[in-house]
């Protein structure tokens, strides 16, 4: 409206001088009649070779002059000169003093959106006059306008009336009323008072289709559309047909929410130019014959596997070329990779005609045969892939990858995102320009789960951005048997992606053509803007939730409709006939030969004899595990010189010190830790920062991410350092170490859980030569990333074949902080662990390798920083991959005990699994009475009570700092030196939480039961720990009592 009033200020000068005028009457502002017209002459912009000046109203000096002229201009107006005949009109029309005087026409070009009163001269038909010298009245001036907001209501709302129901049972909006600004007649011109400007507007244009002749009077077009093509005006008729052609047929867009100009009129323009639309014959042939494969591959499945569950994509085969459009339109504008998440619907058919994946391959999933490799495999329709092939519309190489997932909806997603960020970055593709990732929803989840917000909230993060990703919605209208109305409170499904300002196309799915238009401009957008964008393909399913599900118990009427509504390929097919584009013959053929294709690949399928996972995996690491031992790990000591020159560096201010003002107590950190370099000695953030640059000098890529990282949740960490004047100037000592170090990324996350964890998951997916550590602020934060850390982290190996290096850091222990900041949850971890607590293996040089190659993940709890910077060198040192579950350190991120010597991190060291008792127990074994197990903090409190007790050398303390795979041989070793003592297990958690469930059988069969191992610790418990401090000093208490009684 502001750029109506604009438009309207400069058509009428006058205006913007009259104080009190109402905005809704423009035009009899000008001489305060609804009746008078007001003169315009057809030399309305004049070119005055002189200004005239501003004078004070009526000085002594000019009163005269003033007079004599205001006489003449009595006798003729034109006898003056026109500024003066325009002060004259004015002060007559009864101008307040001092706002009379009209400053003259601009010689400057009119600006946007603002045009001369000449140039509408042409377009005012009957209702005007002359093209000069004749008169405007105000209802063309608001009949212009009306035309404008006409305009803008299609832009806005017109997909509310878009046709995109291919059942013509309901809005997609869920909302059978139309918009009443695109109600004519609605608008009841005449019979009420407007009381808002858009209302006047709408009576305006309901006055005008009253009149037939309106309907044909011309009006010239703004620059904020283009309907006209080459044409600057329309017929209101013409007018109101092309917005229909452009916004409400089969694609209904969202798009006039997006707080960009230029990204609304780039939408516009590929919506509305005439003409648009049209494609070659050749084209259309492309879409029947990949409509046919999509539609063929389905009906091949139900006729050979009829009982079987495949979820198939019968009612959106659309799907198929729509995908193939999106990657074709990609590979032309430089796209090489792509990284696809879906859910299960329709996997198969993605695989088989998108990713061109072998059909032997997927046939023999629908046999019973076993497995050549191992694992224990997944359902078909959860399966990932990875293929390298050639794109035969752009003959250009696109490698595909399809992400493995669980039935997790939507959990894929930001793993989807992990994955494609971390290759970019190894590829250099800052811009996204190279790698892009595609995801695929059903309606129901897209609204439904949350992890959709989380993704899409990641995606304009500096380190987190894919530089724009492809929604795909497969908009089947029901969520299992759930109806929209009951599964969502929002218009549409895709309502989420409006706060990211992502255009949204919503489009029928049995109109092929239109779903291929928005998939260009999708694939255009993406790659113009580096943004989201959203096709919601609204289609139906044919079947049930699967094929052997029944669909007309919850909803008769809408499976009544699918029964009798024909296949988009036979529609398709008859319209191209009708076109004359193919021939009968011709669509026979195309079916027929990939019916063929089909039969051969099946029978090929049932000589093969087994499956073999690795077919399947989404994520190879070309030359990683060739030539390597399996079971042999390199070292993790490393030599004094690197440890001494990077403690020396993130223990010094930047280089350019004097104009980089650091904190104060960032001052003093710094000085504390060139203190402990010149000691020999680390604590935990120091050890942590070594082992980071040690691998960095390597050329390891180490990326750290979660919640407030760079300094960290304790304000122990402080890898970016901040100018305190500068905004925005930050120093990242880790980044400079050496010339030729590899990249170190450090980088705070959006406040989730979910999302991030799973983010750097798929990011720790693409590159095994990289340290991808995740942290949550507090250990039990990881409860709402729990679908990542089951479905994905524990069981991706055994699922998938799919291996992962990714390092969670928990922080753990109970510290009188309440029951949400104690437990990271480390019995959960421990009971998802692989490993067989009633078998012991056998005992070798490999034993402790061979646990790890066995396992599905590590789980630790160290006690050292030295431990802790050999267990993270070590992710790198294995020959093969797998999860890091630390519980990390609060308390003994300070505690002065809780330091390491270089001594235990140079060369020939290495990670002890566990820190026997060093004091003088260990010197006089056969003496101790009690042998305590435990890990963690709590030793430190242990050692403290002991020694205040004096009981150095009656009670042993051994540390297990790698608690799963559990360390037998050494357990077994330690109780064997220790004979003559009791043996007890002492943690800091309750009894049903922390290791002792995990523990308890283990120890049984590393003794051959033996010898009884008791328990030490807090009782049982619901909450992880008590909200009073004095309860909590209570229990402490009573723990150490009982574990130091003899």
């Amino acid at each position: 409206m502001y750029r109506a009033r604009t438009v309207l200020t400069n058509l009428v000068p006058l205006a913007s001088l009259i104080p009190r005028a109402a905005p809704d009457r423009f035009a009899s502002w000008i001489l305060k009649s609804d009746h008078i017209l007001c003169s315009i002459t057809g030399t309305d912009i004049r070119h005055y070779s002189s200004s005239v000046a501003t004078e004070p109203f009526l000085n002594g000096s000019s009163s005269a002059y003033v007079e004599e002229m205001y006489n003449a201009w009595l006798a003729d107006p034109k006898s003056v000169h026109v500024s003066w005949d325009s002060f004259f009109r004015n002060s007559s029309a009864g101008a307040a003093p001092g706002q009379a005087y009209q400053a003259p026409p601009s010689l400057a070009e009119p600006g946007r959106n603002q045009l001369p009163i000449t140039s509408l001269a042409p377009l005012l038909g009957a209702a005007g006059a002359p093209a000069l010298g004749g008169q405007v009245n105000e209802k063309v001036i608001d009949d212009h306008l009306a035309v404008q907001a006409i305009i803008r209501s299609y832009q806005i709302r017109g997909h509310h009336i878009a046709k995109l129901d291919p059942l013509g049972i309901s809005s997609a909006d869920l909302d059978d009323k139309h918009p009443p600004e695109l109600l004519y007649s609605h608008y009841s011109f005449g019979k009420r008072p407007s009381t808002t400007y858009s209302q006047h507007l709408q009576q305006k244009v309901a006055s005008m289709m009253e009149q037939e002749g309106d309907m044909d009077r011309v009006f010239k077009l703004p620059s904020t559309t283009f309907i006209g093509g080459k044409e600057k005006a329309l017929s209101l008729r013409e007018i109101l047909s092309r917005l229909e052609n452009a916004y409400c047929r089969h694609i209904g867009v969202e798009f006039m929410f997006i707080n960009s100009l230029e990204q609304c009129n780039w939408i516009r323009q590929k919506l509305e130019t005439p003409g648009v639309m049209e494609i070659s014959s050749e084209e259309k042939r492309l879409i029947l014959a990949r409509l046919t494969r999509a539609t063929g591959f389905e009906a091949f499945l139900a006729r050979k596997w009829s009982s079987e569950k495949r979820f198939g994509l019968e009612g959106c085969e659309i799907l198929i070329p729509a995908m193939k459009a999106v990657i074709d339109k990609s590979t032309e504008l430089g796209v090489e990779s792509i990284v696809m998440g879906m859910p299960h619907r329709g996997r198969l058919n993605v695989l088989a005609n998108v990713c061109r994946k072998p059909l032997e391959q997927i046939f023999t999933q629908f046999a019973a045969l076993e497995a050549a490799d191992d694992g224990s495999g997944d359902v078909k329709y959860h399966l990932g892939t990875y293929i390298e092939r050639l794109n035969r519309v752009t003959n250009k190489n696109i490698r595909l990858a399809v992400v493995a997932n669980p039935s997790h909806l939507e959990a894929v997603d930001p793993i989807v995102q992990g994955k494609t960020r971390a290759e970019q970055f190894y590829r250099g593709d800052g811009e996204g320009k190279k790698v892009m990732s595609l995801l695929l929803h059903g309606d129901a989840a897209f609204c439904g789960q949350g992890i959709v917000y989380e993704t899409f909230h990641l995606s304009d993060l500096p380190d987190y951005t894919t530089h724009g990703t492809i929604h795909i919605v497969v908009n089947n209208q029901i969520g299992f048997t759930t109806d929209p109305r009951h599964s969502r409170s929002s218009p549409y499904c895709t309502d989420v992606a409006r706060v990211v300002n992502a255009p949204i196309f919503h489009v029928n799915s049995d109109d092929p053509e239109a779903v291929m238009h928005v998939c260009k401009i999708a694939a255009e957008w993406r790659a113009t803007f580096h943004k989201d964008v959203v096709i919601d393909i609204v289609s139906y399913r044919r079947n049930g939730h699967n094929e052997i599900d029944e669909p007309m118990f919850t909803q008769p009427l809408m499976y009544r409709k699918i029964k009798t509504t024909p296949h988009v390929l036979d529609k398709y097919s008859k319209r191209l006939i009708e076109e004359g584009v193919v021939t009968t013959e011709e669509v026979k053929d195309v079916r027929d030969k990939y019916e063929k294709i089909c039969e051969e690949s099946y029978l090929n399928a049932r000589k093969e004899t087994h499956i073999k996972y690795k077919d399947w995996l989404d994520s190879p690491w070309s030359g990683f595990f060739e030539g390597k031992d399996p079971l042999k790990v390199s070292p993790t000591g490393v030599k004094e010189d690197t440890l001494v020159h990077i403690g020396k560096r993130m223990s010094s201010p930047p280089p350019n010190a004097a104009e980089f003002v650091i904190h104060k107590g960032i001052e003093r950190i710094l000085r504390s830790r060139m203190e402990m370099v010149e000691s020999r000695t680390v604590d935990w953030a120091l050890g942590e920062g070594m082992a980071f640059g040690s691998l960095l000098k390597e050329g390891i890529h180490v990326r750290l991410s979660g919640q407030d990282v760079e300094r960290g949740t304790f304000s122990h960490r402080h890898h970016v350092l901040h100018h305190q004047l500068v905004d925005k100037a930050t120093y990242r000592p880790l980044c400079h170490l050496y010339p030729d170090q590899g990249p170190y990324t450090v980088c705070n996350s959006s406040l989730s859980e979910f999302g991030v964890l799973g983010f750097e998951l798929g990011y720790s997916m693409t590159n095994p030569n990289a340290l991808v550590c995740w942290e949550a602020q507090f250990g039990d934060f990881n409860n709402t990333a729990q679908c990542i850390i089951d479905q994905f982290i524990s069981s991706g190996q055994a699922k998938w074949v799919r291996q992962s290096g990714l390092v969670m850091l928990n922080p753990h222990g109970l510290e009188g902080m309440g029951p949400e900041h104690s437990s990271a949850r480390l019995e959960r971890f421990l009971q998802m662990s692989s490993d067989d607590p009633d078998y012991f293996p056998p005992e070798s040089e490999e034993f402790a390798v061979r646990q790890l190659h066995d396992i599905n993940w590590i789980v630790a709890n160290c006690s050292t920083p030295a431990n802790y910077f050999h267990i993270l060198r070590r992710q790198i040192a294995l020959p093969f991959r797998k999860p890091l579950i630390l519980m990390t350190p609060k308390s003994l991120l300070r505690h002065p005990e809780a330091k390491s010597s270089f001594d235990e991190m140079t060369e020939n060291t290495q990670f002890l699994r566990v820190i026997p008792d060093q004091g003088p127990a260990s010197q006089n074994p056969s003496s101790v009475k009690k042998l305590l197990f435990c890990t963690g903090k709590v030793y430190y409190d242990l050692k403290k009570a002991r020694e205040e007790r004096k009981l150095e050398g009656d009670i042993a303390i051994s540390r297990v700092e790698q608690i799963s795979p559990f360390p037998y041989d050494l357990i077994k070793k330690e109780c064997a030196k220790y004979s003559n003592a009791s043996l007890a297990w002492a943690q800091e958690e309750a009894k049903n939480q922390g290791s002792w469930t995990y523990v308890q059988p283990r120890f049984h069969t590393a003794l051959s039961g033996s010898r009884d191992v008791s328990y030490v610790g807090r009782p049982t418990a619901a909450s992880p720990a008590t909200g009073s401090k004095m309860q909590h000093l209570k229990e402490l208490n009573a723990l150490l009592d009982d574990a130091l009684s003899l």
